[in-house]
């Protein structure tokens, strides 16, 4: 009798875990990279370890930096939209419209770095990313204090996490947002924001849920386990799992 109780356990947990992976797998995401300003080194980098974290986790994701995809009726199978690392003016009006479409309808929205240092005229874009880039300092270890800890993109972190990045500073930084780890300017040289400086955040915003981090400069960064939890935290959030 007790063997037969602990293979029923067994079996429920294989099962549990096997609906989890297919939930996941039901899951699909954009990830976007189109550049019409600087353009990071680390993309290639970045883009092939998102696919692989995405991936042991049952999440589908396609890269692309055409933006006539959002005009294609493709984009909506996709779950949510990440951009990584975009810069510049990355859409004409048409696209835009589809974009908003896109996001009105539901879906879900992730920034990683320069996804703020995108589309500066287009303040319906700064509500939904947040905040825009504004300037930085050279790349340095700084201390992140972090102000939720019961977040998937956080829950692994202690309430100071030391990390070497590229350390943005914002300005137009909305009213609202869920304030997730905020920069301490006393940790490191540069910053221009003071005591208050997020720098990873998310929100709900119509009708969509985002996730924006700041991190993710350096092809160093994808390397930390630490952050590679962070980023698969975030996208997690935004697909709901």
């Amino acid at each position: 009798m007790k063997k037969y109780a602990v293979f029923i356990v067994l079996l429920m947990i294989t099962l549990f875990g096997l609906s989890g992976i297919s939930y996941a797998a039901s899951k699909k995401v954009l990830i976007f990279t189109k550049t019409a300003g600087f353009r990071h080194d680390n993309i290639e980098k970045g883009v092939e370890v998102l696919k692989k974290l995405y991936a042991e986790i049952g999440i589908q994701s396609v890269h692309s930096e055409d933006a006539n995809l959002f005009l294609s009726d493709s984009l909506a199978t996709f779950d949510a939209v990440l951009f990584f690392s975009t810069t510049g003016t990355i859409f004409n009006e048409e696209q835009k419209v589809a974009f908003q479409k896109y996001i009105r309808s539901g879906k879900g929205f992730m920034g990683i770095h320069a996804a703020t240092d995108t589309e500066h005229d287009w303040p319906w874009y700064n509500q939904l990313v947040g905040a825009y880039f504004l300037s930085h300092p050279k790349v340095q270890e700084a201390k992140l204090q972090v102000l939720n800890r019961k977040h998937p993109a956080t829950e692994h972190l202690n309430m100071i996490w030391l990390h070497k990045d590229e350390w943005y500073d914002f300005k137009d930084v909305q009213s609202g947002l869920n304030v997730l780890m905020n920069l301490d300017e006393k940790s490191y040289e540069g910053g221009k924001m003071g005591e208050v400086h997020p720098i990873a955040w998310f929100q709900e915003f119509e009708g969509a849920r985002m996730f924006y981090t700041g991190l993710g400069h350096t092809k160093e960064s994808f390397d930390s386990i630490a952050f590679q939890k962070h980023v698969v935290g975030g996208i997690r959030y935004v697909l709901g799992l």
